[in-house]
């Protein structure tokens, strides 16, 4: 049994991961701030390339060292995932969230993201064979309808632009969850900040010949105003954010880390509010507020009974195969 002492120091580190999560999920809420009005006025495959640009040659001395490692350490299977990782969760996920960002408001698309836990698990019992079981429907079941009240103002009212809003956040959240099936394959192999640099690195191509097929050479192109905004998404809820995530992460239990992440929701709402008059309806906050709720029902019963509880079956890790 541990002393008062050691407990008393438990609970201040996992007093500061929280505090470290919390932090890093307010910057995330930064997101719609800058890149909305890039989305505006470039193409979001062109601003997806810079994004990774310039994540390029910030983290290339990780990028020399990941390379070296993979080439001794990877099968075709690993190589296989890396490069889903890159162009699916990296690429083509963020050039999906920027487009959403062209058909809706500046909140709808990053709340929609709360749906990645949820659409994650979904992508674990298609790559590696992680059994689902009939209660898990149920939190996809409200999952589903706390995301329709989310992208909807009016849930009765449908229109074509939040439809399209709607279906392009989801297909980001549902690419950046198989990016964290995957990544959790590969960190077996691969220590985070390599893997973290080896998929900006194989992302950038990809990223460009999204830009190129989407406006040819001029897709390459930006004016030199528009750097300014793009070092800071590719900085501020971009690498810092997630430094301080994991940072976080490292002492602090999953289900508390699932609270601390609730500041990103709150980070968006307010930060839109502030910066573009956006507001949530009733309807909507009720599913911001059933979703949210539903990721820490997850979460607690995975941490009272384990993944059975929630309705999943896990293999061991680094196993990729299909579903049965």
């Amino acid at each position: 049994m541990s002393d008062p002492v050691t407990r008393a120091n438990r609970r201040e580190t996992v007093g500061w991961g929280m505090a470290l999560i919390a932090v890093a999920a307010a910057l995330w809420g930064t997101d719609g701030l800058f890149r909305r009005g890039l989305a505006l006025e470039l193409p979001p495959a062109t601003i997806v390339f810079w994004e990774h640009l310039i994540l390029v040659a910030i983290t290339f001395p990780a990028l020399r060292r990941a390379w070296g490692i993979a080439r001794n350490r990877f099968d075709r299977k690993d190589w296989g995932a890396m490069v889903l990782i890159g162009a699916g969760a990296s690429a083509t996920a963020t050039a999906l969230f920027t487009a959403a960002f062209r058909y809706g408001d500046p909140t709808t698309p990053l709340l929609l993201q709360k749906l990645q836990p949820v659409l994650a698990i979904i992508a674990a019992w298609l790559l590696l064979g992680e059994r689902l079981r009939p209660r898990f429907g149920l939190f996809v079941a409200a999952a589903l309808a706390s995301a329709w009240l989310i992208t909807f103002a009016d849930p009765t009212q449908v229109s074509a632009n939040r439809v399209t809003a709607g279906l392009l956040a989801a297909g980001a959240a549902a690419l950046w969850g198989m990016g964290t099936v995957l990544g959790r394959h590969l960190t077996a192999r691969l220590p985070a900040t390599e893997l973290t640099a080896l998929r900006f690195g194989i992302g950038l191509p990809a990223a460009g010949i999204l830009a190129f097929l989407d406006e040819g050479t001029a897709g390459l192109g930006i004016a030199a105003s528009d750097f300014p905004t793009l070092l800071i998404i590719a900085l501020v809820p971009g690498l810092i954010a997630l430094n301080i995530y994991y940072r976080g992460l490292h002492t602090t239990p999953a289900s508390l880390a699932t609270l601390a992440e609730l500041a990103f929701p709150l980070s968006a709402v307010t930060i839109n509010y502030l910066a573009f008059g956006t507001t949530l309806t009733a309807t909507q906050w009720v599913g911001v507020i059933a979703l949210s709720g539903l990721l820490v029902v997850m979460s607690a019963t995975v941490r009272s009974g384990g993944a059975t509880a929630a309705g999943v079956e896990a293999p061991e890790p680094g196993v990729l195969h299909p579903a049965d």
